[in-house]
Parts: structure tokens; sequence; C-alpha cells
């Protein structure tokens, strides 16, 4: 005997919505495979231009991210479906909205942190070496070195969220079928 998939829920995310997920997804992802990777370089001209392209990087998701957050507010999200809503455990949708929460507070701390890392160890931020951004804190050599590891710690922090992320969609996707990742723009929404 074969069981049919869950019907697919009713409403996706808007395609601006959808978008942003997407954008944001891929370049958050570059940007922590970027910072390990270059974390253990040895000081070169490679080295200072990766250094760039993660600080360009991440000055695009503090953006994207206020985008996406203001666009969030002002438009509210299809509901779960009924029928996923009910065959969930309180305990995971507890970490449906608590994984979400934190993530979004995350896409602001990393950055906010990198800014204020780079700054105080006295180097500018030139947003894609047009722009240059103000100092976020003032020069300091002894702020820095405690800034530093909180960059670290939350950018970690977030990987582990993703991984979480990826797992519960996949678990949807894969042993629920229930088809929840037409919502964000993967599979059919009919």
């Amino acid at each position: 005997m074969t069981t049919s998939p869950a019907p697919i829920p009713a409403s996706r995310y808007n395609t601006v919505a959808i978008a942003l997920h997407w954008l944001l997804a891929l370049l958050i992802i570059a940007s922590l495979g970027l910072g390990l990777y270059m974390a253990d370089l040895p000081f070169s001209m490679t080295r200072l231009k990766l250094y760039n392209w993660h600080k360009w990087a991440g000055v695009t998701i503090l953006l994207l991210s206020a985008a996406r957050l203001l666009w969030r507010l002002t438009h509210r999200p299809p509901a779960l479906p009924a029928a996923i809503n009910a065959a969930m455990p309180a305990w995971q949708r507890a970490a449906h909205h608590g994984t979400h929460h934190l993530m979004y507070l995350l896409f602001f701390a990393i950055p906010l942190t990198g800014w204020a890392y780079s700054s105080a160890a006295g180097f500018p931020i030139v947003w894609f070496g047009v722009l240059p951004l103000p100092d976020f804190v003032p020069a300091d050599k002894a702020l820095a070195e405690l800034i530093k590891p909180l960059h670290e710690i939350t950018a970690k922090a977030l990987a582990a969220l993703i991984l979480l992320h990826i797992g519960a969609a996949l678990k949807h996707q894969l042993i629920d079928r229930d088809r929840l990742l037409a919502r964000i723009g993967i599979g059919r929404a009919d």
C-alpha cells in the first residue's frame, strides 16, 4: 500500500520574501565559508583582498537583513498549513519559532560585531571599494580583542542554526513528505 504525500500548503511566501530568503542564504553561507577560509591564511595581499570581500558581504547582509525584516514586518507570512501545524509536536513549533527569531537576531549581530571589530582594530570599511563607512567604534586594540571572539562565536552559532534549519527542511521534504519547502519556492505550489 502506498501513501500519498500530505497536500502541499495552499500559500507560498511572496516573491520578494522568497528572493530575500535565498539571496541572504547564499550570501551568509558564502560569508561564513570565506571567514573560515581566510582566518588561517598568512598575511598577504590575497588575505587582505578576502577580508575586504568578507566585509563587503557583511555590510550587504546587514542591509538585506534590514530590508527582509522590514518586508516581514509589513507583509504577514502565510500561516503554516493546519495539517502540518497539527502534526508538529509543541517542541517543534517552539524550535521553529525560536530558530527563526534567533537567526534574525544573528543576521544583525554578526555584521555589526564584524564592523565594530574592524573599526576597533583600525581597519576602515570601504564598501565595494567605493563608499567609506564611518567607524562603528573608536580604534582601540584592547576593544578589538574583546569584540573579535564575539564575532566568531555568533558566526558559529549562526552556522549551527543554519544546519538545524536545513536539517528541519530536509526532514519535512524527505521524511514527512509534506512539501513544506514549496512555501519558500522549492517545488510546485499547486
